[in-house]
C-alpha cells in the first residue's frame, strides 16, 4: 500500500517500546469517543467502535474506561463535552494530511493544529481541500511470514467481501468495505493467519512518494501530529521508503 501504512506499524512497535501507556490509553479512549459519537454506542451496528473497543482491549484498558468514553461519546456521560474536528492541508512535497480531532476548545486546537503544519513545512488548508483524496475503508495487514498459502488467503478475503488484496514486502494488505471489515477478518484468521491490524482507515487514490530531507520532514510532522493531546487520527498519502523510516526513528 503506502508508506504512511508501514509507519503506521514503526509508530506502534515504538510505543508500545517506549511503554507509553497514559498517552495510548488518552488515544484509545479518544477514538472510542469519536466512533460512538460518529455511528452510536452499539458496537454491533457500529463498526468503527467495535475495532476502536478490540483494540483497547488489546492494550489493557479497563472495561469501565471503555464504558465511560463510550457514554461520553454518545451524550450519556455529563461534564467536558468534546466536539469532532477535521483538519485538511498539505504536507512537504504536496502530500495531503486529514487529521480528525477531538475537543473542548476548536479554537486552541485549530491554533496548535496550524502550528504544527507551519513548523513542519506543511500548510493548514481550508475544508474539502484533501478529503476527496481519501475513501473510507477496512484495512487488514497479515504478517507475510506467518500467512500460510497467499492465493487461498487472497481467495478467501474476496469471498468474504474484500475490494483488494494487495502484497508488500514482509506483509499483506486487505482493503474492503467498513461494513465487512469482521466477515474478512474472521474468515482470515480461519485460516491461520495472523493479523497485525484490523481497522478502519481513510485510504487515499494516490501516492506521493518522497524522500530525504521532504521524506523527513513529513515523518517529523506526522509525528508531531500523531502526538497532539487532541488528535484522534492522521491519514496522509506518502509513499516513504523503511530506508527513510528508519532514519528517522534513529535519529
Amino acid at each position: 500500500m503506502s508508506g504512511h501504512s508501514k509507519w503506521h506499524n514503526i509508530r506502534a512497535k515504538k510505543s508500545a517500546a517506549d511503554a507509553e501507556r497514559g498517552r495510548i490509553f488518552t488515544k484509545l479512549t479518544r477514538e472510542i469517543t469519536a466512533a460512538a459519537r460518529e455511528g452510536g454506542g452499539n458496537p454491533e451496528t457500529n463498526v468503527r467502535l467495535r475495532v476502536a473497543i478490540e483494540k483497547a482491549r488489546e492494550n489493557n484498558v479497563p472495561q469501565d474506561t471503555i464504558k465511560r468514553a463510550i457514554q461520553k461519546g454518545t451524550g450519556e456521560l455529563p461534564g467536558q463535552v468534546l466536539e469532532q474536528v477535521f483538519y485538511e492541508g498539505y504536507g512537504p512535497g504536496g502530500v495531503a494530511v486529514l487529521v480528525e480531532a477531538s475537543t473542548d476548545n476548536r479554537n486552541r486546537t485549530s491554533a496548535s493544529i496550524r502550528h504544527l503544519f507551519s513548523r513542519y513545512g506543511g500548510n493548514l488548508g481550508e475544508v474539502g481541500c484533501v478529503n476527496w483524496l481519501f475513501h473510507r475503508k477496512g484495512l487488514i495487514q497479515i504478517e507475510r511470514n506467518k500467512a500460510g498459502d497467499e492465493e487461498e488467503l487472497m481467495l478467501a478475503a474476496i469471498d468474504a467481501g474484500a475490494e483488494d488484496f494487495r502484497e508488500e514486502a514482509d506483509y499483506f494488505e486487505v482493503i474492503c468495505p467498513p461494513e465487512n471489515l469482521f466477515q474478512v477478518k474472521e474468515a482470515l484468521e480461519k485460516l491461520g493467519a495472523k493479523l497485525t491490524a484490523a481497522e478502519i482507515s481513510m485510504v487515499p487514490n494516490t501516492y506521493v512518494k518522497l524522500t530525504g530531507e521532504e521524506a523527513q520532514k513529513m515523518l517529523a510532522l506526522t509525528t508531531a501530529l500523531e502526538d497532539h493531546e487532541d488528535v484522534v487520527q492522521v491519514y496522509a498519502n506518502f509513499d516513504i521508503s523503511e530506508e527513510e523510516m528508519a532514519k528517522f526513528t534513529a535519529a
